[in-house]
């Protein structure tokens, strides 16, 4: 890999998709999309595992309408709950509902040796 420049980026790249593609059908596997899995895990890795639906459009990097109707959904699954903000009435403040904690841990426990490996290739990067 020494003489070839793209080298470590391709392993990176690669490894990048395979840890995609088995975090795509971990989801699956738990009950939820792999969209869902995001929102759940973008919702619990905010502060005081809290979010708002404006916040979530940059963090997710879609539009508000597709992350209105994310929300919606996985509010229906019984995934996430809203509560209304005491400073602003027009704002929700999303968090998980058990079942979501319960999903989104599945999903976390399943990627434990793909991270591992992640984290050696993105380790290899900055040698």
């Amino acid at each position: 890999m020494a003489g070839n420049p793209y080298a470590k980026a391709a392993a990176f790249r690669s490894a990048l998709r395979r840890f995609l593609k088995t975090s795509e059908d971990a989801a699956r596997k738990a009950g939820i999309t792999p969209r869902q899995h995001l929102l759940l895990l973008q919702v619990a890795g905010s502060p005081e595992g809290t979010a708002t639906v404006s916040g979530l459009v940059e963090k997710l990097a879609l539009t508000q309408s597709a992350v209105t109707e994310l929300v919606q959904r996985a509010e229906q699954a019984g995934l996430l709950r809203r509560a209304t903000s005491a400073a602003d009435g027009r704002v929700a403040h999303l968090s998980l509902t058990q079942a979501g904690a319960q999903r989104l841990a599945e999903v976390h426990q399943a990627l434990g040796p793909e991270r591992a490996r992640l984290r050696h290739l993105i380790d290899a990067l900055d040698e």
